[in-house]
């Protein structure tokens, strides 16, 4: 009878299929038990507006105002006239800049649909008015 030969090498094939698995499964989950804490710069020097820049308001309750350059005080207006004034302020000069100043109680939404209706009325200069502060809570 023949004598078998003994085996001194390590069949990996088997453990390399474990660990493709293994890295899947981790590729696949690391995604998911991340939290979605988003850290806010926090602003320390805050830049002055341009002295030419027209202001949109958006006031705690969600309305609108306007302040147009050299304005003493601010002019409520609804959306629909605030793209007016708008349109008609980049037709006379396509650079106007626009700041908006928004509370910070009004919901990330309407500030949203502000700048997008800032878009749409053509506005190519557009900033966030911020407060100076130590840009914590």
């Amino acid at each position: 009878m023949r004598q078998r030969r003994l085996m001194n090498q390590i069949n990996v094939v088997p453990y390399i299929d474990v660990m493709l698995v293994l890295l899947v499964i981790f590729m696949v989950t690391a995604p998911m038990i991340q939290t979605g804490n988003v850290e806010l710069p926090s602003v320390a020097d805050v830049p002055q507006p341009p002295a030419e820049a027209m202001i949109v308001i958006v006031k705690q309750d969600g309305s609108l105002a306007l302040k147009a350059t050299g304005a003493a005080s601010e002019r409520p207006l609804s959306n629909m006239e605030l793209l007016r004034e708008l349109r008609a302020a980049t037709e006379r000069n396509p650079a106007q800049p626009v700041v908006v100043a928004a509370d910070k109680r009004v919901s990330y939404e309407k500030v949203m649909d502000t700048l997008n209706g800032l878009r749409q009325a053509g506005v190519q200069k557009v900033g966030l008015q911020t407060q100076a502060g130590s840009g914590g809570r």
